[in-house]
């Protein structure tokens, strides 16, 4: 099992390892498994990059992104131009959905807030706006609407994760209240942990 040493050298190696992201002025450390970033970056896409390369990496528990985007000046945007763009990209995006999602802009932070049928569109939504120049920083509280019985989504995604080749769906139990999803178990990364979440396309509240 990896000690807090290996699983440092291993995320500053998969941060090295990113092209998108410049490592300079970012710092690694590791508590029992639990990865802390700090440092500062010129864009939001590589605080984003970052994060999701150390949740990457084997052993890792959990990562406390505290990277902070501090943005050239020729990279700095008025935030009306920033909320006029994250509109028009989520229209790309989600032509059919959009019109239920709001973007509000403040001080270079993007606030998404609505509601959708499926995770997906929440995700995707996200996706799209997460390289806007002029960002500093994204705040998804997309909600997920409640579309199926409990008995029903939980059927859905025992079926998914069996489909899931990374997971072994034996070692995970799933648990359905209203709209709130537990699933329970053990898995053998944090990627894999994200695997599990993946398949189900619904507002997971807890993963334990």
């Amino acid at each position: 099992m990896a000690n807090d040493n290996d699983i440092k050298r291993d995320v500053e190696a998969q941060l090295r390892w990113d092209p998108d992201i410049d490592t300079t002025d970012i710092s690694v450390s590791v508590h029992d498994g639990v990865v802390t970033l700090t440092g500062f970056v010129r864009s939001y896409s590589q605080k984003y990059e970052a994060e999701k390369e150390a949740k990457s990496v084997r052993g890792v528990r959990g990562v406390a992104n505290d990277i902070e985007v501090k943005l050239p000046s020729l990279n700095q945007r008025a935030d009306p131009e920033i909320a006029r763009e994250a509109a028009e990209a989520l229209k790309r995006e989600l032509p059919y959905s959009s019109e239920q999602i709001k973007v509000v802009a403040r001080d270079g932070w993007l606030t998404l807030e609505g509601e959708v049928d499926w995770k997906f569109q929440s995700e995707r939504a996200e996706k799209a706006v997460r390289r806007i120049k002029g960002l500093k920083g994204v705040s998804n509280l997309i909600k997920i609407k409640p579309r199926a019985a409990p008995s029903e989504v939980k059927e859905r995604i025992e079926e998914a994760l069996k489909r899931t080749a990374e997971i072994d769906a034996q070692k995970i139990t799933v648990e359905v209240s209203g709209n709130e999803v537990t699933l329970r178990g053990t898995v053998r990364s944090w990627l894999e942990r994200l695997s599990v979440e993946h398949p189900s396309h619904l507002d997971i509240r807890r993963l334990q």
